[in-house]
């Protein structure tokens, strides 16, 4: 399928690895020219390299509005222009008994997950409605709808990017710009990766281990028993950030195997 964004201008957040680096590859295909951050380029910087067409590494830290302006500041200087941004960039915060997370811990993952969604709205909007088309697409979770006990920092952060996302919507489309969010459930990343290592440890087992006996005691609906891919998450951000999904706007689009054991988004 032509997804009809050859020579589109993207920004791609937490572009390093994990999902954020499967859809810079996936874009590059499409003959998207990439603006890639994330807050360590080094690596980054080699990598931009290897993708075979229009791309740069810039190094944005996403809890500073001013740093998300010289990043978009830096998109429109080599490019003229921003179309896209996929914002991935984001961490799980402190985990625990939620009445025992303190204001800091709450504070840290909205800074992080939700209120670096609101900069780079502030800073990349206004230019996609000059232009006016835009696609505008953040990593929400599965946390959203089905929130779990011990990652309450993580799960109001997150429920604040999707009510702020939503909201976005019903507005930006008369310019021109669709806002939409993608909801993953225990994605191979390196996020993940940390969380099954530290699970290996504490149970006294194999990291293969522990991600069977999570599977089994924590994501029950996901019943292909494996971790989802990040290639398969940035199929359906490409998709979101075309042309083809020129009538999808304020979706959260699910991309769990089956982990939010509901209907409802």
């Amino acid at each position: 399928m032509d997804l009809q964004i050859g020579g589109r201008v993207a920004i791609i957040t937490g572009a390093s690895d994990g999902m954020g680096w499967a859809t810079a590859r996936l874009l590059a295909q499409e003959g998207v020219r990439l603006v890639l951050s994330d807050v360590k380029t080094d690596a980054l910087e080699r990598e931009v390299a290897t993708l075979g067409g229009e791309a740069i590494a810039v190094k944005a830290d996403v809890t500073s509005q001013a740093e998300v302006d010289a990043l978009v500041a830096a998109a429109v200087e080599r490019f003229g222009t921003v179309d896209i941004v996929v914002h991935t960039a984001g961490i799980t915060g402190a985990k625990g008994d939620p009445l025992e997370m303190t204001d800091a811990d709450y504070e840290e993952a909205y800074r992080t997950d939700f209120l670096s969604a609101v900069r780079m709205a502030r800073a990349a909007v206004p230019v996609m409605k000059r232009g006016g088309w835009g696609r505008f697409v953040c990593v929400a979770s599965e946390n959203v709808v089905q929130p779990y006990w011990e990652e309450a920092t993580y799960n109001t952060a997150k429920a604040a990017l999707a009510v702020f996302m939503k909201g976005l919507s019903y507005k930006l489309a008369a310019d021109g710009v669709l806002v939409n969010t993608v909801a993953p459930a225990f994605i191979a990343t390196p996020m993940t990766d940390e969380m099954m290592k530290k699970r290996a440890e504490e149970k006294g087992v194999s990291f293969d281990e522990a991600i069977e006996s999570f599977l089994e005691e924590e994501r029950p609906g996901i019943v292909q028993k494996r971790r989802g891919e990040a290639e398969e998450v940035a199929a359906v951000i490409a998709l979101l950030v075309s042309e083809r999904a020129s009538f999808v706007n304020g979706a959260n689009m699910r991309v769990d195997g089956g982990s939010v054991q509901a209907v409802q988004n």
